[in-house]
Formats: structure tokens, sequence, C-alpha cells
């Protein structure tokens, strides 16, 4: 349980730093960092659950389109973990387009590395 939680810290502080840089992810919750946090929340759930599967399921599509295809499975699972965090709790970040995601999945990776790396996860 104590790996989920900083893994989902992890991941919190690298959502917050997507949504502060990004103008295109808008936190929506009172306060804002609770939709972060809700947004985080799925995310690290998406990414120790079905994540993996989904990749290794679609590495040879990946190979043969140059990543294409794991840009389009981050997006689907940004989406997806938006719409879960805005249906359940009633606050989550909303990602304005594809564009958005792919910059934000960008940001998510180099900052929940160097976070991870900083916390020992």
């Amino acid at each position: 349980m104590s790996s989920f939680l900083s893994r989902w810290l992890v991941v919190f502080i690298a959502a917050g730093v997507m949504v502060a840089l990004l103008p295109g992810m808008t936190p929506i919750g009172d306060p804002p960092v609770a939709g972060v946090a809700a947004f985080a929340f799925f995310m690290a759930i998406i990414n120790a659950s079905i994540k993996p599967i989904v990749h290794m399921l679609a590495l040879p599509f990946s190979i043969l389109s140059f990543g294409l295809v794991a840009l389009i499975i981050n997006w689907l699972f940004m989406r997806l973990a938006s719409w879960l965090a805005l249906s359940i709790f009633g606050m989550g970040v909303v990602i304005q387009g594809f564009l958005w995601s792919v910059l934000g999945s960008l940001i998510m990776a180099v900052v929940s590395s160097l976070v991870g790396g900083i916390i020992g996860d």
C-alpha cells in the first residue's frame, strides 16, 4: 500500500507541474489541487494495472508506427483518468485535445522520473 501511495504522490507532483505549465489542461475542483489529486489518483491506478498490459499487446503496432500507437494509448489513458475523476469525484483535470495530452504525458514522464529518483520510488 505504501508503494501505491508513493507512486500516487509522484504522479500527483507530475500532474501538478503539467497543469501549471500547459494552458490546455484545466483543473476542475474546489480547490483546484483537489482536482489534480483526483486525476493523479486514477492515473496511478491505470499506470499500475492496465497500462503495462495494453502497451505490451500494442508493442508490434507501436514499433510499426514509430511510437504513434503509444502516444494514442497515453492519450486514451489520460482521457480515461480525466473522465473517471470527473464522473466519480466531480473534480479532475480537463484535457483540451490530443496535442495537450501528448505534451502533458511528456512533462509527466520527465517530472515523475525526476521526482521518483529523488524520493527513491
